[in-house]
């Protein structure tokens, strides 16, 4: 078979997992609205979506022939290497988009495209400056479309400066006018507010889809241009009466209406915008291809590919086909899920996990942020400021604990994302400025949650940190893009075939590791919601004793565990052991930490009349928490030890450590069984064991003085050794604490 032809079989295997691994990043871009004001039911919401995608598969926008003639120019590069190119570009993208969606980070698939195909084609013209005797790295712009690569990274800095300030401006002046309780104030403005935004988010679906729709004549998109400012006071006009006769007559939500059809109109415009991103490579490949063999006879090192410079409509069939397979990965994967529930996490009014740690940049721009308010505060006149936070105030509901199935943010702010992203994309559009939908929706949606004080002063680091990895994200996808498309590019011309498969062969097991890993972190995260499951509503003593005597029985049973893979890694200089259990220790620490970040939560839920015993609950997650902190005093250190290639422990330690491990497990086993039995009579016997821990935990430390005192032996095994008899020490105090209090609670609620 010809090489070409396998070439365009695997160009189109791989469009449609491009295509995939492509919606479940950008699907961020028209569902976290939605999703997360909670506007209507999540299938109706993908129901909408769904029709928005396959509707703007037939928009194609004209952009197919950025793959073909808007990074390199064609006509300067010959069949074979064209072919090289568009692989390298596709097995790249496919790379670096399930990268990203295995770590639910959104990233900007117009970047990564522009930047693959300028990798790899830069890979092949320098290698024909190579080969050629006359030209020199300064002729690189004969082959290359450099203007268009600067534009695009211009379009990216303004965008994300622009639709963040644009964003937290706007949704700013809205709250003002509609406050949190925006129920009054839509009955006097919800009208004009709706007709206003759904007349831009028409000026948004004309400028940005029906010009380049596929079934659209020339005289109908003229038309639509010639006619725009009347179809947009017509518009507004016609909406702002509909919308106040539903809400008079049928008391329709009016932001309700604005985030579906916002909704509608983003999924279309990604469809139509940002289809060129997955199949824009392999159909200009298969173009390629048939312009190759309808020449009999040519050199496929010697035809060049002028052809694709020229215009080319594409095939409407062809795009419903993609438009089909988008819609398949939008309902069923898993990680579109993921990347969505990250710009939503990081937008959230309520309280919950943060998944970013906060870092020393987002800590000082906190401060300033809160030293220039305070200096803001000073100037303005207090009433002016009380009226201003009055506008801001949360209602009584909102300030309780959010249950699991709250709204992240109200429909206010839905529709405000909504309606500035698609007016921003749409002027971006109009003005021909390469603007990433992705870049836009997210910015708008962070500045927006800026300014309805969703990033308070418990949370504003995490936030703003959270951002920033994103941002950052966004630009090493361009470096990333770029470098990995110019290796791949070099490593398929050079190696021909057999690295053409090779190439194929390690994407294909990346793509599998990165799924275990997927799997592995979906497992992780659906194990800690259900171990830390927060409860929405207390009815008795005993159901906040159960929940308590849960978390400590497993924290007990795993204990003697942890233990006793500790003393058998450090015995056996087993670095395998010992990464094992400090991985399992770091995610038992996490757990208990956001146990504890929750027990403000769970304190609320309480009845009035369970305060009493919620204050056991509190101190049985204290206890867990110093147990899991002694825990990750043990293992860190031992597993440095190892890794350091130290020396190993003595004999004599040795066997204090085998003794300490055999006290433990059967002490810790007598506690289990009190737990479990709610039978406290015999605790005395469980105290006295720990009394004898406690006392020959003392003698090994003199002795191991006296060992130090009276031998030459190594620092550091003695250091370490030392270091986990204290925290063997302190983790029998918590541990029996821990017991004391569980035995207290349940005389409690049974008295």
């Amino acid at each position: 078979m010809d090489i070409y032809l396998i070439i365009v079989i695997v160009l189109i295997v791989l469009a449609i997992s491009d295509l995939m691994v492509g919606v479940s990043n950008d699907a961020v871009n028209f569902l976290n609205s939605a999703i997360g004001s909670k506007v209507a039911p999540i299938f109706v919401i993908m129901i909408i979506a769904s029709i928005g995608v396959f509707i703007g598969a037939t928009f194609s926008s004209g952009l197919m022939e950025v793959a073909r003639k808007g990074i390199f120019h064609p006509d300067q590069f010959a069949f074979s290497e064209i072919m090289v190119i568009f692989l390298a570009v596709m097995v790249t993208d496919i790379f670096l988009l399930d990268l990203f969606n295995t770590f639910g980070l959104p990233t900007s698939t117009t970047v990564s495209i522009v930047f693959e195909l300028l990798g790899a084609s830069v890979a092949l013209a320098m290698i024909k400056i190579y080969h050629s005797p006359v030209e020199t790295m300064l002729d690189i712009n004969k082959y290359i479309n450099s203007d268009k690569a600067l534009a695009i990274i211009t379009g990216i800095l303004l965008s994300v400066v622009i639709a963040f300030i644009v964003g937290a401006i706007i949704q700013y002046l809205s709250r003002l006018l509609f406050t949190f309780k925006f129920q009054k104030t839509l009955k006097y403005f919800g009208s004009l507010w709706g007709g206003l935004a759904i007349t831009a988010i028409t000026y948004f679906m004309l400028i940005k889809g029906a010009k380049g729709a596929s079934f659209i004549t020339e005289d109908t998109a003229a038309w639509i241009a010639g006619h725009t400012w009347n179809i947009i006071v017509y518009g507004f006009l016609g909406w702002t009466v509909l919308l106040q006769l539903l809400y008079s007559l049928f008391r329709v939500s009016i932001p309700k209406i604005i985030v579906l059809v916002g909704t509608f109109a983003l999924a279309m415009a990604f469809a139509g915008n940002d289809l060129v991103n997955f199949i824009g490579v392999p159909l200009a490949g298969l173009k390629s291809y048939q312009e190759f063999i309808a020449n009999p006879g040519a050199n496929p090192d010697a035809f060049m590919m002028g052809a694709l410079a020229l215009p080319v409509k594409t095939n409407t069939v062809l795009l419903l086909i993609a438009g089909l397979v988008m819609i398949f990965t939008l309902w069923f994967s898993k990680k579109a899920k993921s990347v969505v529930a990250t710009t939503i996490n990081l937008s959230r009014q309520g309280k919950g996990d943060e998944r970013f740690g906060a870092s020393p940049f987002s800590r000082s721009l906190v401060r300033a942020s809160l030293k220039i308010n305070n200096s803001l505060s000073g100037i303005l006149p207090d009433k002016l400021v009380n009226g201003i936070n009055s506008r801001f105030e949360l209602p009584k509901d909102a300030k309780k604990a959010p249950s699991k199935d709250a709204a992240s943010f109200d429909v206010i702010r839905a529709s405000v994302n909504l309606v500035v992203a698609s007016v921003l994309i749409a002027i971006g559009t109009s003005l021909k400025l390469p603007l990433s939908t992705t870049y836009v929706t997210f910015m708008v949606a962070m500045g927006t949650s800026l300014s309805d004080r969703a990033w308070g002063r418990e949370s504003a680091v995490f936030r703003i940190q959270g951002v920033f990895s994103v941002i950052g994200g966004w630009f090493l996808t361009a470096i990333i893009a770029f470098t990995v498309a110019l290796i791949v590019a070099n490593i398929i011309y050079w190696g021909g075939v057999v690295a053409m498969l090779i190439v194929l062969v390690g994407a294909g097991y990346f793509i599998y590791r990165t799924h275990i890993i997927y799997k592995s972190r979906e497992s992780e995260k659906q194990e800690d919601e259900k171990e830390n499951e927060i409860i929405d509503e207390i009815t008795s003593a005993s159901s906040i004793f159960d929940k308590c005597q849960g978390n400590t029985l497993k924290a007990l049973e795993r204990v003697p565990d942890f233990y006793e893979n500790l003393i058998k890694g450090l015995i056996e200089e087993d670095r395998q052991i010992l990464k094992d259990l400090d991985k399992n220790v770091r995610k038992y620490n996490k757990k208990t930490k956001k146990v504890k970040n929750h027990l403000d939560e769970t304190v609320r839920s309480l009845q009035a009349d369970l305060i009493d015993t919620g204050h056991y609950y509190v101190q049985s997650v204290d206890y867990l928490r110093e147990i899991a902190h002694c825990l990750n005093f043990m293992a860190k250190p031992a597993l440095d030890h190892i890794e350091n290639n130290h020396n190993p422990l003595d004999k004599n330690q040795v066997k204090d450590l085998r003794e300490l491990n055999a006290g433990i497990n059967k002490m810790y086993r007598n506690m289990v069984l009190h737990i479990q039995n709610k039978n406290y009579n015999n605790i005395d016997d469980v105290l006295l064991q720990q009394q004898e821990m406690l006392e020959i935990i003392k003698q090994m430390r003199i002795n191991q003085v006296k060992r130090l005192r009276d031998s030459d032996i190594h620092t550091r095994p003695s250091l370490l050794f030392m270091d986990i008899l204290a925290e063997t020490k302190n983790l029998l105090l918590y541990s029996i604490n821990l017991l004391k209090s569980q035995r207290d609670f349940i005389i409690e609620i049974t008295t």
